[in-house]
């Protein structure tokens, strides 16, 4: 079938379509028409990847607009075809990353008058500026917190697709999407539902949920051979095998990428994908196969890399971030969660342009962004599994889903996905159950507890069920009542689950009807755990309680500690931790009511008072000034509140890290919200000290601490401390809007959640806030002499300048974004003299700045980008 063949099609598509070399449809695109996707019908379509199963919801979206009528706007064609009754269409992603991605596809279309927008973040918005755009790319979570918000354009939907719908299977993301396609279908009864899905095991029990035709194959573009090295060569699922010697001493791995690029009899050079299954193991593998790489790059090339390792060193100052430079400039990298975004985008980047011929990455790079290879080798096969005791296989399908990035359209001539094995054994394992293995069929997680708790109260709040009856009725369309055998275990759950709803006051029950309160409408808005919710609720009302009890425990502390006036040693500076002894340091439980260290100096180094909430150590404060109430709660005591809920991913406890942080918590139990469980709990009080670990890193980075003495600290790399800020400032932001629903104090909340969004002190909350500043920029202004956006639009300019390292464009951004009416800095040298009087003031801050500073930072860093400066 070739373009101009296929129905419905708005005009200019066709040959658009040609343009790019399509000439004809793949065999599943062809069956999608045949099924009626461009005329409304509902479509799974379950078939390998790169299969075009992207332009089969292309054409579907494209179709189901240009049926609408619609009002002419700049660049849209003049008349709708006749007969259109309103069209807009909405593509669902598991992730962020995917999101942008295809945005940037679907833009192509917008010279044919299709608007295009994403959204992906900010859970308690309507996305209103949504309303017109003809395609909208969304997470599942957004799309679900859009309807909770009553989002009125999701009314005006008449297509929706859902992207890697067989991740209904994850437990995490799974109910989400399976859920809010049931409310899209509820709200728009003739919503088209085109639901792209891998080849799985039961694709049919999928289609018969969505009411969908089903198209299933096996069909590619260029042929996939499956195979298992073992000894000195590759054997394919054909029976053919291809000699990849492995030197003594050699690595199976190092020899099949230098293979794949030795070429094929061309000479045409392959890339090569290697999956592992772990972010240390990922690491170690890109170090040991850029040696390999290097030997295969022409001096263009090695040029190239040199400038993209300079900007990945550019993203971040963490030792990460120099290690994945030192990789890519020789042609190799490595990618996983703990990568900041930017880094992962590079590298994603520079192996689609087939610049980096090597990426080792975790699982992640598998779930569906774009970055096929000549040859997949899935180094690692078993993964850590704790509920499973031990190392377990990972599924079939992943393991498919990472074999079918073998091969670029266009671009290679084959693709080769290769499993390792020790001995003959094992080889003739992975073939029985990897190679000539099925995809497992998928199932619904909805019915577990956790799932059910948010989307049981949204369901309510949303407005979609008004008593249990409903509710029941409602969830009997998920694919969960299609598959369950017992449809009583649903209704027991869920009975449970509306259970803790009205004990915790999130909905109330009269006569049969459900409602939800107003906190319960709160809670769905933010789109929070329910638990969650509960956890920061009792929290803040704990505090309200004990106010007065713990602000005379933390101002006793802290005039013993300025009395003492003894600068304490910090125990991070040289890498170490030393345990004091309880009973000679003389500190007891905050229970108690005995002094202890809650304003000093903490465990980890950060200075205390609650991240320097005091804004000078203790040890440099006036004895008078320890009289002064602190303030509470502080953002430590804020942060382990935010992290000890289900909504935050917990550091987890490493060796040695029970005692350190046993000792910070009593040292600074006071400002905890809530009483710490016992040591003999186990398991309540190691979660405690869990949540405390992470509360640490968020105020390490509320205190400036630098990046990349984070990421030694706590063992996270620079993507985990950004999820962990984006999680806590979400977290906080929801903690203020449900204070000031209860009538309970939000101030020190508010400042908490710009403390972490911004990664600062309090005196440069200011400063940080304005775009393009960042933390370090913004304590350089500060050590200037330049406080506040008054004090930036009326500097001297060289002074601005001198602060900024001479960086013209940057101060001129800055001094733009502060509303300066002559941001220029063309006739500015980059050092100069200042005035006696600037000086003094550029002193004046460096000594304040100096008593301020993290304990261990350097007073003039080096210049480098950290994840504060971008936004």
């Amino acid at each position: 079938m070739q373009p101009e063949e296929v129905p419905e099609l708005p005009d200019g598509v066709a040959s658009h379509l040609r343009e790019e070399g399509i000439e004809e449809l793949y065999p599943p695109q062809v069956a999608a028409v045949e099924a009626g996707v461009t005329r409304g019908d509902s479509l799974v379509a379950s078939v390998p990847t790169a299969s075009g199963k992207t332009l089969v919801a292309e054409l579907a979206m494209l179709s189901s607009v240009a049926r609408g009528a619609f009002e002419p706007r700049p660049n849209r064609p003049e008349e709708p075809p006749s007969g259109s009754s309103g069209g807009k269409a909405l593509y669902i992603v598991p992730l962020r990353a995917l999101a942008t991605e295809k945005k940037a596809e679907f833009e192509r279309w917008e010279e044919y008058g299709f608007d295009v927008g994403v959204s992906t973040g900010n859970y308690d918005s309507d996305g209103e500026w949504l309303a017109s755009r003809d395609i909208v790319v969304a997470t599942s979570e957004k799309v679900d917190s859009l309807v909770r918000n009553g989002a009125a354009w999701i009314d005006d939907l008449t297509c929706v697709v859902a992207d890697e719908v067989h991740l209904v299977d994850d437990a995490h993301r799974g109910p989400t999407l399976e859920v809010t396609l049931g409310k899209l279908r509820t709200l728009n009864p003739g919503l088209q539902v085109v639901a792209l899905s891998a080849t799985v095991g039961n694709a049919d029990v999928v289609a018969d949920w969505l009411d969908a035709e089903l198209v299933e194959s096996t069909w590619r573009p260029i042929d996939l051979r499956m195979g298992v090295h073992y000894g000195n060569a590759v054997t394919f699922d054909d029976g053919s095998q291809r000699e990849v010697p492995v030197a003594s001493g050699g690595r199976p791995t190092a020899a099949l990428v230098d293979d794949a690029l030795a070429g094929d009899d061309d000479g045409d050079q392959g890339s090569s994908l290697v999956f592992v299954n772990s972010r240390r193991n990922a690491e170690a593998s890109a170090k040991r196969l850029r040696d390999v790489t290097a030997d295969h790059l022409d001096s263009d090339e090695r040029g190239r890399l040199a400038e993209l390792a300079a900007e990945i060193r550019d993203v971040s100052d963490a030792e990460t971030s120099d290690t994945l430079a030192d990789c890519v400039a020789k042609g190799a990298a490595f990618h996983h969660a703990g990568l900041a975004s930017d880094h992962r985008s590079l590298v994603e980047e520079a192996f689609r342009d087939r610049l980096v011929k090597s990426v080792s990455a975790t699982p992640t790079l598998a779930a569906g962004v774009n970055t096929p290879s000549r040859r997949v080798i899935v180094r690692d096969w078993r993964r850590y599994d704790g509920d499973y005791g031990g190392m377990k296989p990972l599924d079939v399908l992943e393991v498919h889903q990472m074999m079918g990035r073998a091969g670029r359209p266009g671009l290679d001539p084959y693709g080769e996905a290769v499993l390792l094995a020790k001995n003959s054994d094992t080889r003739d394992e992975l073939f029985e159950r990897y190679i000539w293995a099925d995809p497992e069929p998928v199932h619904s997680k909805l019915a577990a507890e956790p799932a059910l708790r948010t989307h049981v109260l949204a369901t309510v709040a949303s407005g979609f069920a008004h008593t249990r009856d409903e509710l029941l009725e409602f969830l009997d369309q998920t694919l969960y009542a299609t598959q369950a055998d017992d449809s009583g275990r649903l209704e027991t759950v869920t009975d449970g689950v509306l259970a803790y709803l009205e004990r915790n006051d999130f909905i109330e029950r009269d006569d049969g009807t459900l409602t939800a309160t107003s906190v319960g409408h709160t809670v769905s808005r933010l789109y929070l755990d329910p638990m969650t919710a509960a956890e920061i609720v009792d929290g803040l009302e704990w505090a309200e309680a004990h106010r007065e009890e713990m602000v005379r425990t933390l101002r006793d502390a802290a005039g013993a500690n300025a009395a003492d006036a003894t600068p304490a040693r910090d125990p991070a500076a040289d890498g170490t931790q030393t345990r004091t002894d309880p009973e000679s340091a003389g500190f007891q439980r905050a229970s108690e009511m005995a002094s202890t260290s809650a304003t000093g100096d903490d465990a980890d180094g950060s200075d205390g008072a609650g991240a320097g909430e005091t804004g000078d150590d203790a040890t440099d404060t006036e004895a008078d000034d320890a009289t002064d109430d602190p303030t509470y709660p502080t953002a430590l005591g804020l942060f382990h509140l935010a992290s000890r809920t289900p909504d935050m991913y917990q550091l987890y406890l490493k060796s040695g890290d029970r005692e350190t942080f046993t000792e910070v918590c009593y040292e600074r139990e006071a400002e905890l919200l809530g009483r710490t469980p016992s040591e003999y709990e186990d398991v309540r009080f190691e979660e405690w000290l869990s949540a405390l670990k992470t509360a640490s890193l968020l105020e390490d980075w509320a205190t400036e601490v630098d990046e990349d003495r984070i990421t030694e600290r706590y063992g996270v790399g620079p993507g985990d401390i950004r999820g962990k800020v984006e999680t806590a400032e979400w977290l906080l932001g929801a903690a203020e809007q449900l204070a000031g629903e209860l009538g309970l104090s939000a101030v020190p909340v508010r400042e908490a959640k710009k403390r972490v969004e911004y990664g600062v002190r309090d005196e440069l909350l200011t400063l940080a806030g304005i775009r393009n500043v960042g933390r370090k920029r913004a304590r350089r202004l500060y050590e200037a002499g330049i406080e506040t956006r008054a004090d930036l639009r009326e500097a001297k300019k060289s002074t601005v300048l001198r602060a900024l390292r001479g960086r013209k464009k940057t101060a001129e951004r800055i001094l733009e974004n502060v509303g300066r009416e002559d941001p220029s800095m063309d006739d500015v040298a980059s050092r100069g003299d200042d005035s006696a009087a600037e000086g003094a003031a550029g002193a004046k801050r460096a000594h304040s700045a100096d008593r301020n500073r993290p304990a261990g930072d350097e007073a003039d860093p080096e210049e480098q980008a950290s994840l504060g400066d971008f936004g």
